[in-house]
């Protein structure tokens, strides 16, 4: 039997090592699939707002209420709340404008326990100590980008909010067949959200510079791994314009 812990690597072509041999096939049948625009045009794609609340999203409160206890460093906190004040934030609005003037609805999942003492978390909320009790202000969405009029907001206590609540149940009745995706963190509750939609058959879309982590490298990573196999990649800019253009009321 051989043993592949021995086996020798060394290949004398290894430009095959540098592509993704898949990449074609998945554009053409998720990333540039025809129902993406006809989503759009129908009026049946959403926007997803990930988790842009006080519990990890503003410093001095839930995740960052001490900065010496997060488990981040000082500079990755700097770098976050940088990306999120001066990119992803006005982004973020930028996009629920777009949605709100386009007749499209804008969802608004957030972090929050059913019980003030959060019994009903997830094991993983509970092993990271991660708690947002109804009525805190780690449960509050922050006022640049909190929901209006008749938005709807999902309480959610995992990372994904597909496998945490019945999100999909709604989006099915209100006949949402494609979602725009942003939000924090770029590689934990957004990469699995993006995931769990393409899995779930949605016409997916992640907005690169309206997602945040607390490093570039996690963001980037998490980019290149998403891009043209669970979603299609596009700027703020070119969502804009794309859902204007096409959303035509």
């Amino acid at each position: 039997m051989t043993d592949f812990k021995k086996t020798d690597l060394n290949i004398d072509n290894q430009d095959f090592l540098h592509v993704d041999p898949l990449e074609d096939n998945y554009r053409e049948s998720i990333t540039e699939a025809p129902g993406i625009i006809e989503s759009i045009e129908e009026h049946k794609t959403a926007l997803l707002v990930i988790d842009l609340q006080y519990l990890d999203a503003a410093p001095g409160f839930g995740v960052f209420a001490d900065a010496e206890k997060s488990g981040v460093p000082r500079e990755a906190q700097e770098y976050y709340f940088k990306r999120l004040d001066h990119v992803v934030l006005p982004n973020v609005r930028r996009l629920q404008d777009r949605f709100r003037d386009q007749k499209l609805e804008v969802i608004h999942p957030r972090i929050v326990s059913m019980t003030q003492d959060g019994r009903d978390r997830s094991p993983g909320h509970k092993r990271l100590h991660l708690h947002a009790a109804p009525g805190s202000k780690e449960s509050e969405f922050l006022p640049e980008v909190a929901p209006k009029y008749d938005e709807l907001i999902i309480n959610k206590t995992a990372s994904g909010v597909f496998n945490a609540t019945n999100i999909e149940y709604i989006l099915r009745n209100m006949g949402i067949t494609g979602l725009f995706i942003c939000g924090v963190y770029t590689n934990e509750c957004v990469s699995t959200t993006v995931r769990d939609a393409c899995d779930r058959g949605f016409y997916t879309t992640m907005i690169n510079d309206a997602c945040a982590s607390v490093t570039p490298e996690l963001h980037n990573a998490t980019i290149e791994t998403i891009r043209d196999r669970y979603a299609r990649v596009m700027t703020t800019e070119e969502a804009v314009k794309e859902i204007k253009q096409v959303a035509v009321l």
